[in-house]
């Protein structure tokens, strides 16, 4: 049996993402960790305690050299180093809580023909997030 456990999240700032992360999604803090200049802070979603995401800065890689550190800090404010899914049972409220934060809405809320209300969001970081509620004419893909 193979079970994901932790997801490595690239951030820009732990402080600004923890506002994100457990303040507007209600994620739980479960570990800081600071280690030779370096600092790791894991947040689990409510409902996963199993499931830890662990946000990570570019000068948390420790085998990156400055010059890689600088790129992925460049393609992070791109959007394009990190894309997470996230299933929820009120798409739209949690769209408006977030949009009235200010969060950098990407696509508001629309039934795909694949079974789910979706929309698309930019973590503080730039990250690209997607928040989806399954429809309750859904087709099965199994």
């Amino acid at each position: 049996m193979v079970i994901l456990s932790s997801v490595l999240l690239t951030v820009h700032d732990h402080d600004e993402a923890l506002t994100f992360y457990r303040d507007l999604l209600g994620f739980a803090v479960t570990q800081d960790v600071s280690y030779e200049g370096m600092r790791w802070v894991t947040v689990t979603p409510a409902d996963q305690p199993d499931v830890h995401v662990v946000l990570e800065t570019p000068q948390s890689w420790p085998d990156a050299s400055p010059a890689d550190r600088e790129a992925i800090a460049e393609l992070l404010v791109k959007g394009l180093v990190s894309r997470l899914i996230f299933t929820t049972d009120d798409v739209d409220a949690l769209h408006d809580r977030l949009s009235a934060a200010g969060a950098e809405i990407l696509q508001e809320p629309v039934d795909q023909q694949y079974g789910v209300r979706d929309f698309g969001v930019r973590d503080p970081s730039g990250n690209q997030l997607r928040f989806n509620q399954p429809l309750a004419d859904a087709p099965s893909w199994s």
